[in-house]
């Protein structure tokens, strides 16, 4: 028995868990690229892709609305792949575990793939439609959305025709967007020497975990913890009470999410043992204080271990972790021009200790403006060159400049307030989309963007809402049968 085989609308949500049994991490698109293209033979759709791997698939018009501007749907395949720790799944075989939990679609221990998925469900829900009365139809499916925007970067022009584009992948039903932020990553490398474990220490294992974590740019302004920065905080402090030397630290996994987990293996004087243990008792105590209304579920331990063969070297153990506490994380400005926007953030995004004497930091910075996006990475690059490690930067995406004069803007508007009496909100968001790209290479672009709603994208914890998912379904329909 299928899960979401009760829910409604249903075509969207068929599809949507048929998309879920496919694997699709980001760079690995095989899987659902090939059920996409034979979701298109089976269907009888024109479809073509193109050198990078992007997917667009065509409709006629229905009888009627041969004249009709011809419409973009746009989403991306690709999913972020994160799991709790005492979930074993492997993203590349493995099917999505959808269940229903009191009013929302979760995955069972990872997460959901909601962003995209579901707006691709619309889009294949749209395509096998027999009563939307809808002009001609581009579905338009990129690849790597989430690890690079890979698919929008390499789409050249003349894929596509239509005029007017509608992306589905944004996450609060209710608002339509008409802008959003650019950014980059700044990537550190610290280099380091490995050292003799001293004489009569102890070695421990510390961790944070159970934090929400959630999309860089769209859940920044949370005041969401980072397991990075805060066990870091503990480290730094017990490096300077205790003479502790760092074996490892790492923490957090993608660059476009907030660290939820992260651990360190330390060595401390067997002396200091008691007194060590002490003082992670008192910061537990004072870091679930803090975030006791917003990290609920914050957790820490502390585990003995065998002792390691080596420590990394003094100086760069100092250095890591004094970049580490000193570099900005959240919310950097507010927007002047859009209120309650964020305007510039900087995302700590994850620490790790690849093969080699190498240690590896990843961060994203995202503004609406496009000097401020690179003032926020040189502030990340001052920091860790200050500290002696290596900084580049990526070459980044462009924002999405808003247009308050859009045709399909006043179309989109108007058919949110005909059919649920309210006017939607309008505005920008933080997070990165596709529309920048896609208007470097189609400037005549008419754009909107809108979708369910989605809480805790990129973290297991992601949740679809089920109620504003039929009222996303109405409003594209109604969209679609209302451009002309």
């Amino acid at each position: 028995m299928k899960a979401l085989q009760h829910l409604k609308p249903q075509p969207i949500f068929n599809y949507f868990e048929e998309i879920c049994q496919v694997p699709r991490p980001s760079k690995k698109e095989e899987k659902i690229r090939k059920f996409l293209l034979d979701f298109a033979k089976k269907n009888n759709l024109a479809a073509k892709t193109d050198e990078i791997g992007n997917v667009l698939i065509s409709k006629p018009a229905a009888p009627g609305r041969e004249n009709s501007p011809l419409v973009i749907m746009q989403t991306h395949m690709d999913m972020v792949c994160e799991k709790n720790n005492d979930k074993v799944f492997d993203f590349d075989n493995d099917p999505i575990e959808p269940m229903v939990v009191d009013g929302w679609v979760k995955a069972n221990g990872t997460t959901l793939g909601a962003d995209c998925g579901i707006g691709v469900a619309a889009q294949l829900a749209i395509l096998t439609s027999k009563d939307v009365k809808h002009g001609p139809i581009e579905c338009l499916i990129t690849v790597d959305e989430e690890t690079g925007l890979t698919g929008a970067f390499a789409l050249k022009p003349g894929f596509l025709s239509g005029s007017v584009l509608l992306n589905l992948d944004s996450e609060d039903e209710g608002e339509i967007f008409i802008g959003c932020a650019g950014g980059l990553d700044t990537v550190v490398t610290f280099n380091y020497e490995k050292e003799p474990v001293p004489q009569n220490v102890s070695a421990f294992k510390v961790v944070v975990s159970g934090l929400q974590g959630g999309h860089s740019g769209d859940d920044i302004n949370k005041n969401r913890g980072n397991a990075v920065k805060i066990l870091n905080r503990f480290v730094w402090k017990a490096s300077r009470d205790f003479s502790l030397g760092l074996v490892k630290f790492e923490g957090g996994n993608l660059r476009n999410a907030i660290a939820r987990e992260a651990h360190a293996e330390v060595v401390v004087p067997a002396t200091e043992k008691s007194r060590f243990l002490e003082s992670f008792k008192q910061f537990t105590a004072q870091v679930k204080f803090e975030f006791e209304k917003n990290e609920p579920n914050l957790q820490t331990s502390i585990e003995e271990t065998e002792l390691p063969a080596q420590v990394i070297d003094a100086k760069t153990q100092k250095n890591l972790l004094n970049a580490l506490y000193a570099c900005p994380h959240g919310v950097l400005e507010m927007s002047t021009r859009m209120e309650g926007m964020v305007e510039t953030s900087t995302n700590l995004a994850s620490v790790k200790f690849p093969e080699g004497d190498t240690i590896l930091i990843t961060t994203s910075q995202r503004s609406e403006i496009e000097s401020r996006r690179y003032y926020a990475a040189e502030m990340v690059r001052s920091v860790f060159e200050l500290a002696g490690a290596e900084v580049t930067h990526t070459d980044g995406y462009p924002g999405w400049t808003p247009n308050p004069d859009s045709k399909i803007l006043d179309t989109t508007v108007a058919s949110y307030e005909k059919l649920f009496g309210v006017k939607p909100i309008v505005r920008s968001i933080h997070a990165g989309l596709e529309c920048g790209l896609f208007l470097e290479k189609y400037p005549h672009l008419d754009m909107v963007s809108f979708g369910p709603t989605i809480k805790g994208a990129h973290s297991p914890n992601e949740s679809l809402n089920i109620e504003t998912t039929e009222k996303f379904w109405k409003h594209l329909v109604d969209v679609l049968e209302n451009i002309n």
